[in-house]
């Protein structure tokens, strides 16, 4: 007999949402010439982020209307420009899934643009130890998804600031779990045959992965860490900015191990989706500025999804990941996430790059 998991309600709306949600991003990636925007930080937002948010919002206050919750977007900019704002009202109230059942359950349209903006802005919480807590990231990798290579829809949910459900939607990436990642899997991968998949855990029930669809969720398959039992033959994967990871560091790691492999460098947490499911095997984010704060939203679910395929997540310190500290991770520094029996073979020599003492 199957025992259901606790939060069996919360991850099928968490994958329902995320789905709808992917779809309205390859949406706006084909449809509206990767329309950018400014955010006060330079990094470029798409109209994709705004409606992405939207729509998980509307499901999650249909369905758990008490709970909190932690999102990278505000509404703001929406409400002085209403080209801007006509636009993604445009994609979120015509983006469905084709499944009757399914749309149902996620609660159906968004009633109006004002709505819609309200739900853009319920995304303000501060984290946080108590209650039940959503965090989204509605396009992680936004260069990523200009570009046409990797992106993440990401959504995680945290009770008393553990994450229980993480669900990663990753339009870009193999529907087949065994197919190794390449240089090329970082670009160019935009609706190539085979792509979309749909990754997901919950806490102490194991992670699996769907292919991505436009109506119901697809079957499941479970998914673990490949089985090292050659660190050289290793997969490393980086981002692919330098502004992101500290890449000289990581090639001295790469040494150390004996990894003859080049790094496959691609964005977002499509890299945690990737190891967890043995298509690579190690995924560091090294600190590149002392003063710099991970935020919750672009690690709550990638963390949660690789310790259930049989891997280990620590920051740079050996130390767990902190999501109850707020919207940062203001406790942490960097992320090795590595199959747990070689993890602390990973960390020393992160360790021992960056003389750090054990």
């Amino acid at each position: 007999m199957v025992v259901a998991p606790r939060y069996e309600r919360e991850l099928q709306i968490a994958e329902l949402a995320v789905q709808r949600a992917s779809i309205l991003t390859k949406r706006v990636f084909h449809e509206k010439a990767k329309g950018t925007v400014d955010k006060n930080d330079k990094s470029p937002v798409t109209i994709g982020d705004f409606g992405a948010q939207a729509l998980i919002i509307a499901a999650l206050q249909q369905n758990f209307p008490d709970d909190a919750i932690v999102a990278e977007e505000e509404a703001a900019q929406l409400r002085e420009d209403a080209n801007l704002r006509d636009t993604i009202w445009e994609l979120v109230r015509s983006t469905k899934l084709t499944d009757a059942n399914a749309e149902t359950l996620l609660g159906g349209s968004i009633a109006s643009f004002e709505s819609m903006l309200d739900l853009i802005d319920k995304g303000n919480s501060q984290g946080g130890r108590t209650g039940r807590i959503w965090t989204i990231d509605p396009i992680d990798g936004t260069k990523g998804f200009l570009r046409g290579g990797q992106y993440a829809v990401c959504l995680g949910l945290m009770v008393d600031g553990d994450v229980k459900v993480g669900v990663l939607g990753c339009p870009n990436l193999p529907v087949d779990d065994a197919a190794r990642l390449t240089a090329e899997s970082g670009a160019n991968q935009t609706d190539a045959e085979g792509h979309g998949v749909l990754l997901a855990a919950v806490q102490n029930h194991g992670a699996n992965s769907r292919a991505l669809t436009a109506a119901a969720l697809a079957d499941p398959k479970p998914i673990g860490m490949r089985a090292l039992t050659d660190l050289s033959k290793a997969t490393f994967c980086e981002s692919v900015e330098a502004a992101h990871s500290a890449h000289g560091d990581q090639a001295q790691i790469s040494q150390k191990l004996g990894i003859t492999e080049p790094s496959v460098r691609m964005d977002s947490q499509a890299k945690y989706g990737s190891i967890a499911r043995g298509a690579g095997d190690i995924y560091l984010r090294l600190p590149v500025k002392a003063t710099y704060q991970e935020k919750i939203w672009d690690h709550a679910a990638g963390d949660l999804i690789v310790r259930e395929s049989g891997g280990e997540v620590t920051d740079i310190h050996g130390k767990r990941l902190d999501f109850g500290a707020g919207r940062t991770l203001a406790n942490n520094k960097g992320v090795v996430a590595a199959p747990a029996p070689v993890h602390a073979k990973v960390l020393a020599a992160v360790q021992e790059v960056l003389n750090i003492k054990a």
